[in-house]
């Protein structure tokens, strides 16, 4: 196969909610068996923050399409605007609080199609 396609609609039943926001993962091992790449969109509401975590296997890519983040990578912070893109190094852990007016709406994109999730204390 030389393509495929996710229907916006089919993306959207598969979407994540989650009290912080949700994650809409476009595409990875799971969704297209011969993605060697995961993309998703995740929103964290005003106010709110995702867990804490890291992804042993693979760098992070994250790309602010609207909001503000105050982003927490290992013992460092940095705060990212709408059109801001931040790489994760694997193994490091962060999370991301929304500061901003509206809720953050970020892409985001690891450089495998199956991304390993640890939760950090």
């Amino acid at each position: 196969m030389k393509y495929v396609v996710r229907r916006a609609a089919e993306a959207e039943r598969k979407k994540d909610t989650t009290p912080w926001g949700s994650l809409n993962w476009l595409a990875n091992q799971e969704l297209t068996a011969s993605s060697k790449m995961t993309v998703g969109r995740v929103v964290i509401k005003k106010g709110q923050h995702n867990p804490k975590h890291s992804h042993g296997n693979c760098q992070e890519l994250l790309y602010l399409l609207a909001g503000r983040l105050e982003h927490a990578v290992g013992d460092e912070s940095v705060t990212l605007n709408p059109g801001d893109t931040l790489i994760v190094e694997a193994g490091v852990p962060h999370n991301a609080q929304s500061i901003g007016d509206v809720d953050a709406d970020m892409i985001v994109v690891y450089d495998t199609g199956a991304r390993h999730f640890q939760k950090e204390a």
